[in-house]
């Protein structure tokens, strides 16, 4: 999945270029972007009483963005289990076609009531079942 973002003037520091901050933000947007994609958003789970929060997330910088350049932001789904998901992002300057940040996050499903961690399978089967099918289809 690619996602566009056109970088800010407010997300530069004084060096001019992309502040490192922004990537992680632009990593969920790219992220709340390809699940609703797939037909099941970040909105529909929080509903139904699934939150998705980030474990952990990385990045490595390569080249800077600046103010008016365009972030194309590629998500993919390197793991997926009922308990766990793993994405990845590339980030290239569109214009130019360079790579300038890679990444990863994980994350896990936790009932938002409870805020305790479960298993889709064993809660909330459809949904596993919805993202498991968008996930064959996009794959």
């Amino acid at each position: 999945m690619k996602y566009l973002h056109t970088v800010q003037f407010y997300e530069t520091d004084a060096m001019q270029i992309v502040h490192h901050s922004n990537y992680i933000r632009w990593f969920e947007e790219a992220r709340i972007s390809y699940l609703s994609e797939l037909g099941y958003n970040y909105k529909k789970m929080s509903d139904e009483g699934i939150s998705i929060p980030v474990l952990a997330v990385d990045s490595q910088f390569k080249k800077p963005l600046r103010f008016g350049d365009t972030a194309q932001i590629h998500v993919a789904v390197e793991m997926f289990t009922a308990f766990r998901m793993e994405l990845s992002y590339e980030i290239y300057n569109e214009e130019t076609g360079e790579l300038t940040t890679t990444g990863s996050s994980s994350h896990c499903y936790i009932l938002s009531e409870t805020g305790r961690p479960t298993s889709l399978k064993r809660t909330h089967p459809h949904i596993l079942d919805a993202l498991e099918k968008a996930l064959k289809k996009d794959s």
